[in-house]
């Protein structure tokens, strides 16, 4: 005879399972435990809200933090992992930074200090806390391709996709959607961008681009990986009265460029918005998942929010907590 459950048992039985799973949850604790947390720079907002988010986690779950900042100098945030080992802190986490962190890695494993990354991707991590870059980059993809009407032009800044596993995958995936309307043509060479004052050095390169492309020759800019230089972008576009033929779409979603986003009739019209803080947060939740006896997964996901247009930017900005936009 076949086991039936009556609805109200199999509601008590969710009810024990999520009360189960909240109060693991609440039980999470760093007590007595020194996280170090290696930033990359604090510079970018995307890089400080994470450093936030981490930190201010570690300390609500009772750890003590040793924090150090590479000042976006990626060797010398690669080296600042040998001053956490000295330290012989519990565990790290690591944000951000490219190749030269891997061998530090390794040694803060052969010293039996786990570590924890947010936004690479590496064998030595025990988990990776990032947003989903393969649905950031088809996103906006399709979002660029809604702000051509599906054909036109577009120029694409694409400075680091071969240097940042993550720049790579937004971009490739970016161009993937938009081989789906072949009235779209990328225009080549591609652009890069400068990472040290990326606003002005977008709009110098943007002006130099409208000028040897006029009015009905190029429809949009789509920055692959980030979306400082749009900031240089727009202004360019507006020095040069082209901002209402000329669509601009980027990744990231920062205060500062939502703000220019909710601006009526701004040329800045698609982004998606990481959500970075909730990415550090979630990262120091995993530490002390860990240190609970949890199994993790290689990887953990946090959702990333799209912004078409001036109302969902406001929205966005109130959702992250920059605060209000005012008309």
């Amino acid at each position: 005879m076949a086991f039936k459950i009556s609805r109200v048992a199999a509601l008590l039985l969710a009810l024990g399972t999520i009360t189960n799973v909240a109060a693991a949850e609440q039980a999470l604790s760093l007590q007595g435990k020194t996280i170090g947390i290696a930033v990359v720079g604090t510079q970018h907002f995307w890089d400080r809200e994470a450093y936030k988010g981490a930190t201010e986690e570690v300390e609500k779950l009772g750890g003590k933090v040793v924090g150090v900042d590479g000042g976006r100098d990626n060797q010398v945030h690669a080296d600042n992992h040998d001053i956490l080992r000295a330290r012989k802190v519990d565990a790290v986490i690591s944000i951000l930074g490219d190749s030269s962190v891997e061998p530090k890695f390794k040694a803060l494993r052969d010293a039996n200090i786990p570590v924890f990354t947010v936004d690479h991707v590496s064998p030595y991590s025990v988990n990776n806390t990032t947003s989903d870059n393969y649905s950031l980059g088809s996103t906006i993809g399709r979002y660029t391709a809604d702000a051509l009407g599906g054909k036109g032009t577009v120029a694409v800044f694409n400075a680091f996709s071969n240097s940042l596993r993550i720049c790579g995958i937004r971009y490739d995936q970016w161009k993937y959607v938009l081989q789906d309307y072949p009235g779209i043509k990328i225009l080549q060479p591609e652009l890069a961008e400068q990472f040290a004052n990326s606003p002005e050095d977008a709009r110098k390169k943007t002006l130099e681009l409208l000028s040897q492309h006029p009015k009905g020759t190029l429809d949009a800019i789509h920055v692959a990986c980030w979306d400082q230089p749009a900031i240089g972008i727009v202004q360019a576009l507006e020095e040069t009265g082209r901002d209402k033929d000329v669509k601009v779409t980027a990744i990231d979603a920062g205060p500062d460029t939502l703000e220019i986003m909710a601006e009526k009739d701004s040329p800045f019209v698609a982004n998606v918005a990481q959500q970075p803080r909730l990415i550090g947060t979630t990262s120091a939740d995993n530490v002390a998942r860990y240190f609970g006896g949890a199994k993790l997964l290689p990887q953990t996901f946090v959702p990333v929010l799209p912004v078409q247009g001036p109302e969902e930017a406001k929205a966005v900005y109130k959702q992250l907590g920059y605060g209000d936009l005012k008309e």
